[in-house]
Protein backbone atom coordinates (compact mmCIF):
# COMPACT_ATOMS: atom_id res chain seq x y z
CA UNK A 1 0.00 0.00 0.00
CA UNK A 2 1.38 3.73 -0.88
CA UNK A 3 2.76 5.68 1.89
CA UNK A 4 0.12 8.57 2.06
CA UNK A 5 2.24 10.61 4.56
CA UNK A 6 5.91 10.84 4.08
CA UNK A 7 8.45 12.42 6.73
CA UNK A 8 11.68 13.28 5.33
CA UNK A 9 14.81 14.28 7.00
CA UNK A 10 18.25 13.96 5.78
CA UNK A 11 22.13 15.47 6.25
CA UNK A 12 22.28 15.08 10.14
CA UNK A 13 26.15 14.01 9.62
CA UNK A 14 26.38 12.13 12.75
CA UNK A 15 29.70 11.16 14.19
CA UNK A 16 30.99 14.83 13.19
CA UNK A 17 28.36 16.70 14.94
CA UNK A 18 27.85 17.33 18.70
CA UNK A 19 26.22 14.98 20.48
CA UNK A 20 22.63 17.07 21.00
CA UNK A 21 21.95 16.79 17.14
CA UNK A 22 21.77 12.66 17.96
CA UNK A 23 19.87 12.81 21.00
CA UNK A 24 17.18 15.11 19.06
CA UNK A 25 17.29 12.72 15.95
CA UNK A 26 16.49 9.62 18.57
CA UNK A 27 13.75 11.77 20.24
CA UNK A 28 12.51 12.94 16.86
CA UNK A 29 12.35 8.61 15.54
CA UNK A 30 10.69 8.10 18.16
CA UNK A 31 7.68 10.28 17.35
CA UNK A 32 8.15 9.44 13.22
CA UNK A 33 4.71 7.30 14.08
CA UNK A 34 2.72 10.37 15.07
CA UNK A 35 3.77 11.80 12.12
CA UNK A 36 3.41 9.78 9.38
CA UNK A 37 3.29 6.36 7.57
CA UNK A 38 6.59 6.52 6.08
CA UNK A 39 10.31 7.92 6.39
CA UNK A 40 12.61 8.60 4.10
CA UNK A 41 16.03 9.66 4.85
CA UNK A 42 17.94 11.09 2.03
CA UNK A 43 21.48 10.78 2.51
CA UNK A 44 24.04 11.84 4.83
CA UNK A 45 22.74 10.78 7.92
CA UNK A 46 25.85 10.08 9.01
CA UNK A 47 29.67 11.51 9.02
CA UNK A 48 30.84 8.45 7.52
CA UNK A 49 29.63 4.69 7.36
CA UNK A 50 30.76 2.11 5.09
CA UNK A 51 29.41 -1.33 5.92
CA UNK A 52 32.51 -4.23 5.52
CA UNK A 53 31.49 -7.64 5.47
CA UNK A 54 31.58 -8.04 9.03
CA UNK A 55 31.68 -4.95 10.34
CA UNK A 56 29.94 -1.57 10.85
CA UNK A 57 30.42 1.85 12.37
CA UNK A 58 29.98 2.28 16.23
CA UNK A 59 29.24 5.97 15.77
CA UNK A 60 25.66 6.13 15.29
CA UNK A 61 25.02 2.63 16.75
CA UNK A 62 21.76 4.07 18.67
CA UNK A 63 20.39 5.63 15.98
CA UNK A 64 21.34 2.55 13.74
CA UNK A 65 18.94 0.32 16.55
CA UNK A 66 15.99 2.67 16.55
CA UNK A 67 15.57 2.68 12.81
CA UNK A 68 15.55 -0.99 12.71
CA UNK A 69 12.71 -1.46 15.33
CA UNK A 70 10.94 1.97 13.39
CA UNK A 71 11.01 -0.51 10.30
CA UNK A 72 8.91 -3.09 11.54
CA UNK A 73 6.08 -0.98 11.92
CA UNK A 74 6.03 1.04 8.87
CA UNK A 75 8.34 1.63 5.23
CA UNK A 76 11.88 3.10 6.07
CA UNK A 77 14.23 4.24 2.81
CA UNK A 78 17.17 5.88 2.47
CA UNK A 79 19.04 7.00 -0.31
CA UNK A 80 22.82 7.39 0.19
CA UNK A 81 24.54 10.78 0.18
CA UNK A 82 28.06 11.54 -0.64
CA UNK A 83 29.37 10.59 3.22
CA UNK A 84 27.13 7.55 3.49
CA UNK A 85 26.92 5.95 0.21
CA UNK A 86 28.38 2.33 0.80
CA UNK A 87 25.76 0.49 2.81
CA UNK A 88 23.85 -1.58 0.42
CA UNK A 89 24.96 -4.92 1.68
CA UNK A 90 23.70 -3.72 5.37
CA UNK A 91 20.67 -2.14 5.38
CA UNK A 92 18.16 -3.86 3.51
CA UNK A 93 19.43 -7.66 4.16
CA UNK A 94 19.87 -6.91 7.26
CA UNK A 95 17.15 -4.51 8.54
CA UNK A 96 14.60 -4.48 6.08
CA UNK A 97 15.09 -0.85 5.37
CA UNK A 98 15.09 -0.16 1.51
CA UNK A 99 18.29 1.39 0.41
CA UNK A 100 19.55 3.17 -2.98
CA UNK A 101 22.68 4.11 -2.82
CA UNK A 102 22.11 6.99 -5.91
CA UNK A 103 18.32 7.30 -6.52
CA UNK A 104 15.42 6.07 -4.71
CA UNK A 105 11.86 6.04 -6.79
CA UNK A 106 8.49 5.04 -5.06
CA UNK A 107 4.53 5.92 -4.66
CA UNK A 108 2.90 8.34 -2.07
CA UNK A 109 -0.25 8.52 -2.81
CA UNK A 110 -1.34 8.29 -6.62
CA UNK A 111 1.94 10.27 -7.50
CA UNK A 112 5.30 9.57 -7.48
CA UNK A 113 8.64 10.33 -5.51
CA UNK A 114 11.97 10.66 -7.06
CA UNK A 115 14.09 10.54 -4.17
CA UNK A 116 18.10 11.53 -4.02
CA UNK A 117 20.55 13.03 -2.19
CA UNK A 118 22.10 15.50 -4.97
CA UNK A 119 25.96 15.55 -4.48
CA UNK A 120 27.98 15.92 -7.84
CA UNK A 121 25.03 17.10 -9.83
CA UNK A 122 25.56 20.82 -9.94
CA UNK A 123 28.37 21.30 -7.53
CA UNK A 124 30.02 24.82 -7.32
CA UNK A 125 33.64 24.30 -7.81
CA UNK A 126 35.88 21.78 -9.68
CA UNK A 127 37.35 20.65 -6.17
CA UNK A 128 33.87 19.33 -5.11
CA UNK A 129 32.75 17.68 -8.11
CA UNK A 130 36.27 15.89 -8.05
CA UNK A 131 35.57 14.73 -5.00
CA UNK A 132 31.79 13.46 -5.13
CA UNK A 133 33.09 11.50 -8.31
CA UNK A 134 35.96 9.96 -6.57
CA UNK A 135 33.34 8.78 -3.78
CA UNK A 136 31.21 7.47 -5.93
CA UNK A 137 33.88 5.37 -8.32
CA UNK A 138 33.42 1.72 -7.16
CA UNK A 139 36.84 1.38 -7.70
CA UNK A 140 37.53 3.35 -4.51
CA UNK A 141 35.22 1.83 -2.31
CA UNK A 142 36.55 -1.91 -3.30
CA UNK A 143 40.20 -0.23 -2.57
CA UNK A 144 38.32 0.93 0.75
CA UNK A 145 37.08 -2.07 1.84
CA UNK A 146 40.14 -4.28 1.39
CA UNK A 147 41.74 -2.17 4.18
CA UNK A 148 41.00 -3.67 8.37
CA UNK A 149 37.88 -2.19 9.28
CA UNK A 150 39.68 -0.69 11.93
CA UNK A 151 42.25 0.92 10.07
CA UNK A 152 39.70 1.98 7.58
CA UNK A 153 37.61 3.45 10.50
CA UNK A 154 40.64 4.96 11.84
CA UNK A 155 41.86 6.60 8.73
CA UNK A 156 38.78 8.18 7.66
CA UNK A 157 38.08 9.62 11.25
CA UNK A 158 41.32 11.78 10.85
CA UNK A 159 39.99 13.39 8.04
CA UNK A 160 38.18 16.03 9.91
CA UNK A 161 34.70 17.19 8.61
CA UNK A 162 31.68 19.36 10.94
CA UNK A 163 31.70 21.89 13.11
CA UNK A 164 30.48 25.19 12.62
CA UNK A 165 29.94 26.36 9.14
CA UNK A 166 31.65 29.41 7.90
CA UNK A 167 30.99 31.90 5.94
CA UNK A 168 32.72 30.62 2.87
CA UNK A 169 30.72 27.42 3.36
CA UNK A 170 27.57 29.48 3.68
CA UNK A 171 28.68 30.88 0.39
CA UNK A 172 29.42 27.31 -1.49
CA UNK A 173 26.27 26.27 0.28
CA UNK A 174 24.31 29.34 -1.40
CA UNK A 175 26.38 28.60 -4.85
CA UNK A 176 24.91 25.05 -4.40
CA UNK A 177 21.33 25.26 -3.70
CA UNK A 178 20.77 27.79 -6.99
CA UNK A 179 22.81 25.20 -9.00
CA UNK A 180 20.70 21.87 -7.65
CA UNK A 181 17.43 24.37 -8.46
CA UNK A 182 18.22 24.37 -11.74
CA UNK A 183 19.28 21.24 -12.36
CA UNK A 184 15.98 20.21 -10.49
CA UNK A 185 13.73 22.60 -12.52
CA UNK A 186 15.40 20.99 -16.21
CA UNK A 187 14.60 17.07 -14.23
CA UNK A 188 11.12 17.88 -13.53
CA UNK A 189 10.15 19.60 -16.77
CA UNK A 190 10.42 16.32 -18.37
CA UNK A 191 8.06 14.55 -15.17
CA UNK A 192 5.43 12.97 -15.39
CA UNK A 193 2.61 15.16 -13.83
CA UNK A 194 2.56 14.36 -9.89
CA UNK A 195 5.95 13.78 -9.34
CA UNK A 196 7.90 15.20 -6.41
CA UNK A 197 12.04 15.38 -6.57
CA UNK A 198 13.58 14.96 -3.34
CA UNK A 199 16.97 16.77 -2.72
CA UNK A 200 19.62 17.41 0.12
CA UNK A 201 23.36 18.08 -0.04
CA UNK A 202 22.87 21.62 -0.17
CA UNK A 203 21.86 22.37 3.68
CA UNK A 204 18.84 24.76 1.93
CA UNK A 205 15.68 24.30 3.23
CA UNK A 206 12.66 24.37 0.02
CA UNK A 207 9.45 23.38 -0.57
CA UNK A 208 7.73 24.43 -4.31
CA UNK A 209 5.36 23.51 -7.25
CA UNK A 210 7.74 24.14 -9.97
CA UNK A 211 5.48 23.20 -12.25
CA UNK A 212 1.97 22.31 -12.68
CA UNK A 213 1.76 18.60 -10.77
CA UNK A 214 5.10 18.94 -10.46
CA UNK A 215 7.29 19.76 -6.82
CA UNK A 216 10.00 20.06 -5.42
CA UNK A 217 11.52 19.50 -1.71
CA UNK A 218 14.45 20.05 0.10
CA UNK A 219 13.83 19.57 3.82
CA UNK A 220 17.02 21.26 4.60
CA UNK A 221 19.90 20.19 7.21
CA UNK A 222 18.75 18.11 10.58
CA UNK A 223 22.23 19.40 11.73
CA UNK A 224 20.66 22.81 11.27
CA UNK A 225 17.96 23.37 14.11
CA UNK A 226 16.19 19.71 13.33
CA UNK A 227 14.95 20.11 10.36
CA UNK A 228 12.69 17.99 8.50
CA UNK A 229 9.40 17.69 6.17
CA UNK A 230 6.28 16.36 5.24
CA UNK A 231 4.83 15.18 1.85
CA UNK A 232 1.19 14.08 0.87
CA UNK A 233 0.57 13.60 -2.66
CA UNK A 234 -1.24 17.72 -2.33
CA UNK A 235 0.97 19.01 0.47
CA UNK A 236 4.49 20.46 1.59
CA UNK A 237 5.37 21.42 4.98
CA UNK A 238 9.13 22.50 6.59
CA UNK A 239 9.07 21.81 9.62
CA UNK A 240 11.69 21.96 12.61
CA UNK A 241 11.61 19.50 16.19
CA UNK A 242 12.20 21.02 19.32
CA UNK A 243 15.61 20.80 20.48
Amino acid sequence: MPIQRLVVAGDAHLGAVPARVEEALLRWLDAVPELGDGLLLNGDLFGFWFSFRRAIPREGIRVVTRLAALARTLPVLMTGGNHDRWGASFWEPELGIRFAPQQLEFALGSGKVIALHGDGLAEPTWRKDLKHRLVSNPLVGAGYRALPADLGFWLTSRMGGGGEPTEQTRQLEAEAAALQRRWAEERLRAADSGTLLIMGHTHRASADQVFAGRRYLNPGAWLDGNRYAIATENTLELKQYPG
